[in-house]
């Protein structure tokens, strides 16, 4: 099993990238954070998660612990397979997974495609007693901080710079529109 690669990104995809250890390429897929993080002859340190099926051994990378835990979690429900994870993962950030799944809330799950209601609420229902939510959080804050991402996404800003942007969000805002705006005003800074 693979656990961590160090090397130079040698070609990076849509959804996956090639690594040069030491002469070996690696195909290695990445969250669309986790993509949005490296470049095309940059060297990295990146966690590995391998998933080992009956006719291939896949590599699943993470520069988050936090992240690849998550991971983890989530491919260990059955009917949720790594693409759904990494997919999962791109729709809202750890916290936010965790304290939907405490709050039993599986909105922010059924934005991914190919998960209805019925393996979101699997999901909950599995890991609601694996995840631990901030004692001051709420539901609704995360959900709509997911749709607030969800719109600087649709107006062409990447992940990164979308949850970044609302990560000073004043907790008290709960509007997606004023997180908009707000976001919006720190990315143009």
């Amino acid at each position: 099993m693979i656990g961590f690669l160090s090397g130079k990104v040698i070609n990076k995809g849509k959804d996956k990238i090639i690594v040069d250890v030491g002469g070996v390429g690696y195909v290695v897929f990445l969250t669309e954070l986790g993509m949005e993080q490296c470049a095309d002859g940059e060297d990295i340190n990146i966690s590995i998660y391998t998933h080992v099926r009956e006719q291939e051994i896949t590599l699943y990378g993470f520069f988050q612990t936090e992240e690849q835990e998550m991971f983890e979690l989530l491919i260990s429900v059955s009917g949720i397979g790594p693409k759904a994870g990494l997919k999962i993962l791109a729709v809202a950030d750890t916290q936010t997974i965790i304290l939907a799944i405490a709050n039993e809330d599986i909105s922010i799950l059924t934005k991914v495609s190919g998960i209805g209601p019925k393996i979101a609420k699997k999901v909950v229902n599995e890991l609601s007693g694996k995840v631990v939510a901030p004692v001051d959080a709420a539901v609704g804050d995360a959900l709509a901080q997911s749709d607030a991402i969800d719109a600087l996404r649709s107006m062409g800003y990447t992940v990164a710079e979308a949850r970044n942007a609302i990560s000073d969000v004043p907790k008290d805002m709960t509007d997606v529109g004023e997180i908009v705006k707000f976001a919006l005003k720190n990315l143009g800074k």
